[in-house]
């Protein structure tokens, strides 16, 4: 089993993800926290409840495609497919810096504890662990690490 890592700390994922495969047929929660992918966010722009999903990227996938709608998201998950493939690195900095996204900025996938420290510098502030690795290790490797200098989504 995964475990995320939210400002230093081992925390619930309250944010689970609709995988692709389920993300055309499944209907919205009517109440609750989701990630969408962002296909299916994209389709769901005229429904209401979609105010309660947050949505998540592949790294080939356009982060611009988010800004209208980035003072009202509150978490965006970024995959991480190998942990060679850095696009959602460029990403996080693309979000973070160039459009001041404030809400919860998550790296999913294959993410290993060696990268968590690169991950937050590019603005990443939660990390869904891959599930061999050690929440521990993990933080420990996040210990020394700067603190984001954005502001923290309610």
């Amino acid at each position: 089993m995964s475990v995320l890592i939210r400002d230093g700390r081992v925390v619930d994922n309250l944010w689970p993800l609709l995988p692709e495969e389920e993300g055309a047929a499944a209907p919205l929660p009517a109440a609750g926290r989701i990630l969408l992918h962002l296909p299916r966010w994209l389709e769901e722009s005229r429904n209401p409840q979609r105010a309660a999903c947050g949505v998540w990227l592949q790294p080939h996938e356009d982060p611009e495609l988010l800004v209208p709608d980035l003072p009202t998201l509150p978490v965006i998950a970024l995959s991480f497919p190998v942990f060679t493939d850095g696009r959602a690195y460029s990403q996080a900095r693309l979000l973070r810096q160039r459009h001041g996204f404030q809400g919860e900025l998550r790296a999913v996938g294959d993410v290993l504890r060696d990268q968590l420290s690169a991950m937050a510098r590019c603005g990443f502030d939660a990390f869904l662990l891959r599930a061999d690795q050690s929440p521990e290790a993990a933080l420990a490797a996040l210990g020394g690490g700067p603190r984001p200098p954005w502001p923290r989504w309610p």
